[in-house]
């Protein structure tokens, strides 16, 4: 029996990140200084722990001055604020990310919204948001998510997706929505699902590229896919093996079952997540190259 064909996303952001690499270091000759990253970490939740090493780790190798702010889980929505002005105003950093979760008395919209857009790195502020929705995806800094996935489906199809059913199963803002202008702006006919839509299974199935963002452990059986499908899984989902008294990490799709049905899978992990960080770095860089130019 066929399978799917696996879409790996540790080498391709392994290619971004050496192209990412090979640039910063000609920016770093040509200006004088490094291209600049500040993650800022209130808390001490484990999974953002991780994330951000592995953002460091990342900068490091890309040839970023890297910046990690590490506040205590009481520091108060305005010292907060005030970190992200200290920063919107340093010329060594050119991007800012803010790791979230945050702390519940901070409302993480109010903070998102202050970072300068021109150093948005995670392309959530409202002035990046809404040029992605007007059709510009070449001026915004666009989410690291939804990038990373563009990415893996051009590996696949290239970048005229005309003639294409797609359908995302998520409409949040940080991957449902902004995949979903990426793909229009493809050519692709996008269709938006969610926990609202009338036979949700039925839809799935019409589509010739499903992302599936819906947080839901191996949701997506085989019955979802239409064959020769492209699926992109952008879930992480931790569950325990009761057998073995352990927990690993699964998808949204059920893997074991979509792969004798998909044309083209990602797995979990390996897969999206791995994409993400390489966007994040693709965009600081980005962000580095277009303040270099307004400068001059």
């Amino acid at each position: 029996m066929t399978q799917a064909t696996l879409i790996d996303g540790k080498a391709l952001a392994g290619k971004v990140t050496d192209a990412v690499a090979e640039v910063a270091a000609r920016f770093t000759g040509l200006r004088g200084r490094q291209p600049g990253l500040a993650v800022v970490l209130v808390g001490e939740d484990p999974a953002s722990q991780v994330y951000v090493r592995s953002k460091g780790r990342m900068a490091a190798k890309c040839g970023f001055h890297s910046v990690t702010l590490r506040q205590s889980d009481d520091l108060s929505e305005a010292e907060l604020l005030s970190i992200v002005d200290q920063l919107n105003g340093d010329d060594t950093i050119d991007g800012i990310l803010i790791q979230l979760p945050l702390p519940d008395h901070i409302n993480a919209d109010a903070v998102l919204n202050a970072v300068d857009p021109a150093k948005d790195v995670d392309g959530f502020h409202p002035v990046n948001a809404g040029r992605l929705a007007s059709g510009d995806i070449d001026t915004p800094l666009i989410p690291c998510t939804p990038a990373g996935i563009m990415h893996m489906i051009r590996t696949i199809h290239g970048k005229d997706l005309s003639g294409m059913a797609a359908v995302v199963l998520g409409r949040s803002t940080i991957v449902g929505r902004p995949i979903s202008q990426l793909l229009l702006a493809a050519n692709a006919t996008v269709t938006i699902a969610h926990s609202r839509t009338k036979d949700i299974q039925a839809l799935a199935r019409t589509a010739d590229i499903l992302v599936v963002a819906i947080g839901r452990p191996q949701m997506v059986g085989a019955d979802w896919i239409k064959p020769g499908a492209t699926v992109i899984d952008v879930g992480v989902n931790r569950i325990e093996d009761q057998n073995l008294g352990t927990t690993q990490l699964v998808g949204d799709v059920d893997f074991d079952a979509a792969l004798p049905i998909a044309g083209a899978l990602t797995p979990v992990p390996g897969g999206v997540g791995r994409m993400t960080i390489a966007m994040l770095m693709a965009n600081t860089l980005k962000a580095a190259e277009a303040r270099a130019k307004q400068n001059v």
